[in-house]
């Protein structure tokens, strides 16, 4: 009973959770798993205090409030905002980093305080404080947004001890354990299928409805529906290294693949705050030998209302709130982005390549038509066929079983012998059955007089006891929503070009259909590299989109490699840079068109942000701005970027 059921520490698993993105600006930590209120606190605390403290300055006017008792008052309202500011700083200067945007603001307000402008002090770490509330505010919806979409494993599962079923949180199970799941129930963990055979849902690992049915030893993945009998499945992988949890951490980090705006914005700011501080402490000293009538505290003054002003918050908060907003708005829309890189490279893709099988089409075939010789028994010779075809795994042969219909298992197949790359022989009733492609026919010199070239489709010939009975076409479904992604990047100004191992005229006839300007058929994996080579000679930005399994070496070389429906694979999480969750190819354009209104949303922030503080920077200097103004320019633009940043979750794609 304690082998099977003990129980891990949660803490690591609590730390594993907390800790999954790691956002890169201020202290939105603290607001882990806080409510609006308590996130807010602080600051109506503040708030109430400075209105307070307002009203009595200007308006009562009592003699008491004044000297020290005036000091204290504002220092209250000051520590609940500013406390946590002032720690954050004195933090970054330990670990090295002096020049944070914290550090601006702590010597901007104590600044203030020095020189009796309590107010001004504890206003602009309100408005600040504010800002970074509406900022974690933020973050956190894109996150549970992403964690709703994407958490598909069960909190807890029914393990078996001593044959008796428990139900144990799915986090405290350990490798070895035997789950009980049943019908309906979602596996919570990887595993082995005990069980001699189980149907399971895999739509959201793989976006695929149809039931895939496993036998015993088969490996079974977190998140999969079990859709009939209660099974038994053995954990192989701890719960936080299953493939869904993978996932869920991938694209929660996403962010540490930064974009080159982002990466670009950290270095100026790092570069930038040093220079803003040794300018203020220009504005201060300088003017000393320039002005006849140079008074101290006026250019402390100056020079603090600089400081704010320049602070860069609004740009190091804004931009990456803007990718992780594009991420997160994907991530809804079951478009997984690994960084925000690859959102920047989408944006200006100008030619999409793309596979034929499962990515235009639904991988799945079907018999399209069947034509059979007047002289025969057509619905004979199709049971023979059937029976004959039971004994392939090939997907041929399940559309001839879905085609015809239940085994008949009275028909007496003899001699069965599989013809490699042509098909199946066999004998019934005493007289030879075959089954494959045409030069299956040539090989048992069985006439026809058809040319097998003129068929567009696959070609399954039948002979029966030396005569040509005829033939089945099969073909793969083109997806519905697969001609209105190709008319969608039309629109978009992307040139789009489809590479498939499939027969030439088979996909022609898919691109032709689809309204698709170049394809190539009959390809191996190496052609199919070569002719994105080649694309890309063109000085072209290709993004290519495959099952990210076979096509690894195609995706690894296109700017942007997409999978599609791949997330039950490995090595579709390790080589795609974008997952299409539920297989619709649809969501190209729709990524396409996220990633354009991400980077439209972060450069209209970055340009928001210079010119406004531009204007305010010069009128401060010159002493027309106070420190009123410089809030506005700060924080204000500030929580305008963050609300411009936030729309993108909210947008219709």
């Amino acid at each position: 009973m304690e082998e099977c059921c003990s129980t891990k520490s949660q803490k690591e698993h609590n730390h594993h959770e907390g800790h999954d993105h790691d956002h890169d600006h201020g202290h939105s930590h603290d607001t882990e798993g806080k409510s609006v209120f308590q996130m807010f606190l602080p600051a109506i605390l503040s708030f109430a205090m400075l209105s307070a403290g307002i009203i009595l300055d200007h308006s009562v006017k009592p003699d008491w409030f004044a000297g020290w008792i005036r000091l204290v008052w504002y220092l209250i309202a000051y520590i609940p905002v500013g406390l946590p500011v002032l720690k954050e700083a004195f933090e970054s200067i330990k670990n090295g980093d002096v020049f944070s945007e914290f550090f601006l603001m702590g010597i901007a307000t104590v600044g203030a305080f020095a020189i009796g402008e309590y107010p001004e002090g504890v206003a602009v770490m309100l408005f600040y404080s504010v800002g970074e509330v509406f900022q974690a505010m933020a973050v956190t919806r894109a996150k549970t947004n992403i964690k709703a979409l994407l958490d598909q494993r069960p909190d807890e599962v029914t393990v078996l001890c001593d044959g008796k079923p428990q139900t144990v949180k799915a986090e405290n199970v350990n490798i070895g354990d035997i789950i009980q799941l049943k019908s309906g129930e979602k596996l919570g963990l990887d595993g082995e299928l005990l069980s001699e055979t189980a149907s399971f849902n895999t739509s959201a690992l793989t976006g695929e409805s149809k039931p895939d049915t496993k036998t015993k030893g088969a490996t079974v993945l977190a998140g999969m529906i079990n859709l009939n009998t209660v099974s038994q499945v053995k954990v192989t992988t701890a719960y936080k290294d299953s493939k869904l949890s993978r996932i869920l951490e991938m694209v929660q980090n996403a962010t540490s693949q930064k974009a080159p705006t982002e990466l670009f914005i950290r270095k100026f700011a790092k570069i930038y705050t040093p220079i803003v501080v040794f300018l203020a402490i220009g504005i201060t000293l300088l003017p000393y030998f320039f002005v006849g009538n140079y008074e101290f505290r006026d250019w402390l003054y100056r020079a603090l209302v600089f400081l704010v002003i320049s602070c860069p918050c609004a740009l190091v908060i804004s931009i990456p709130l803007g990718y992780f907003g594009g991420i997160g708005a994907g991530s809804r829309k079951g478009i997984l982005f690994k960084g925000s890189n690859f959102l920047d490279v989408l944006a200006t893709v100008q030619h999409v390549v793309m596979d034929k099988t499962g990515t235009m089409t639904e991988g799945v075939f079907k018999v399209q038509e069947v034509k059979f010789s007047d002289a025969v028994n057509k619905n004979e010779i199709l049971k023979f066929v059937n029976a004959l075809e039971s004994n392939s795994s090939h997907p041929v042969a399940t559309a001839i079983h879905e085609y015809v219909g239940e085994i008949d298992h009275a028909i007496k197949l003899e001699n069965i012998e599989e013809i490699s790359g042509q098909g199946l022989k066999a004998t019934v009733n005493g007289k030879e059955l075959l089954v494959g492609n045409f030069r299956l026919m040539d090989t048992f010199g069985i006439r026809y007089d058809l040319n097998p070239q003129s068929i567009v489709y696959t070609v399954i010939a039948v002979a029966y006891d030396n005569n040509f009975a005829g033939y089945f076409t099969i073909a793969d479904v083109i997806k519905p929503d697969a001609r209105f992604t190709i008319d969608a990047l039309k629109s978009l100004g992307v040139r789009t070009t489809m590479l498939s191992g499939d027969k030439s005229s088979v996909v022609k006839h898919v691109a032709g259909a689809l309204g698709i300007q170049e394809a190539y058929g009959d390809l191996l994996p190496e052609d199919k590299v070569n002719k994105v080579k080649e694309i890309k000679s063109k000085k072209q930005t290709v993004a290519f989109i495959g099952d990210g399994v076979n096509d690894a070496p195609v995706v690894a070389l296109s700017d942007v490699g997409i999978a599609m429906g791949g997330l039950g694979s490995d090595a579709t999480i390790e080589t795609a840079d974008v997952v299409i969750q539920d297989d619709r190819p649809g969501k190209i354009p729709m990524a396409i068109n996220i990633a354009k209104q991400t980077k439209r949303i972060v450069w209209q922030n970055i340009v928001l942000a210079f010119t406004v503080k531009a204007v305010v920077l010069i009128l401060g200097a010159g002493g027309l701005a106070t420190m009123w103004e410089a809030v506005f320019a700060d924080v204000g633009v500030a929580l305008l970027a963050i609300l411009n940043a936030v729309r993108i979750q909210r947008m219709q794609f």
